[in-house]
């Protein structure tokens, strides 16, 4: 069988970063435990032969042992892999495909898609037990690869076809509450980089919402859902929070530090500040110098 080994490091790892939308390829460690951060840039099937996986997302954790396999969502998380009993050996055969052509498959077979249902779990992954015809298709696979030692993009997609419609059958509504859950992340992980990146810049709320394509009622929905406050609230009060930093411990005066933070004159600074902690900034330095300790 062919053997790829997805590289491993001490900082995130990425997977599915090839060019291809879809691949297919047999993992194989001999490893007694291995815990590494990984960072999926596509969704992943993970069929596992041999050992025990763990994958750790934000909110919760799975486990499966063989017999059993996973689809996980692109996304950040934590893969623990263990080796067991006699054969020392762990072994999967992966999967990885984007969103977009989920996307695709959805739009093809709407008419004989289930609808989610309110019963299906919301976490970034779902769980299968293998039955007989997924035996037979991990077989397939197996054939495939040590025949030509790697799949066809051709024969990729026929084989990934044929496992969403078996799954969508047997699973009826799994994979489009995963993939609502993907493009949850795909905007949330969009929000945050926005937030980031004009922290100290004037931008207004309506031009963050048009930069994460969104309206701007939906943007502050999904901000208070990320951030627990409104955009113009919390954005003032990091400002600010920076702001005391800068006249605390590098002793800036204001009129040296407005146009860092993204305000275009003094006086308007200078009234965002008094919002915040009740003074000016020149008295915030005055009674951090004598000792008073005001609201950080």
């Amino acid at each position: 069988m062919h053997t790829h080994t997805p590289q491993i490091e001490q900082q995130p790892s990425r997977l599915g970063t090839e060019t291809e939308s879809i691949t297919i390829f047999h993992y194989e460690s001999q490893a007694v435990s291995i815990k590494n951060q990984i960072t999926l840039r596509q969704n992943l099937f993970s069929f596992l032969l041999e050992g025990e996986k763990t994958v750790y997302y934000a909110g919760a954790s799975v486990q499966i042992k063989p017999g059993q396999f996973l689809l996980l969502s692109a996304g950040n998380c934590l893969m623990s892999e263990k080796t067991v009993g006699n054969a020392g050996r762990y072994q999967s055969i992966l999967i990885s495909f984007d969103n977009q052509l989920l996307s695709d498959f959805f739009i093809r077979h709407s008419a004989t898609l289930h609808a989610p249902s309110s019963k299906v779990d919301e976490e970034p992954f779902l769980q299968f037990e293998q039955d007989g015809f997924l035996t037979n298709y991990l077989q397939s696979l197996h054939h495939l690869l040590i025949t030509d030692g790697s799949i066809s993009p051709g024969m990729r997609a026929v084989k990934l076809e044929e496992l969403l419609l078996y799954l969508n059958q047997t699973h009826p509504g799994h994979l489009q509450t995963l993939h609502l859950k993907s493009q949850e992340a795909t905007d949330e992980l969009l929000i945050r980089q926005a937030v980031t990146a004009n922290l100290d810049r004037p931008v207004t709320v309506e031009e963050l919402a048009f930069l994460c394509h969104v309206s701007l009622s939906t943007f502050k929905r999904r901000f208070a859902h990320l951030y627990g406050n409104s955009p113009t609230k919390w954005f003032l009060e990091k400002r600010m929070q920076k702001a005391a930093r800068l006249l605390r411990q590098d002793k800036l005066k204001a009129s040296e530090i407005y146009d860092e933070l993204g305000y275009e004159n003094l006086s308007s600074f200078i009234q965002s500040f008094k919002q915040v902690y009740g003074m000016t900034p020149k008295q915030y330095q005055v009674s951090t110098v004598a000792g008073i300790n005001p609201t950080q």
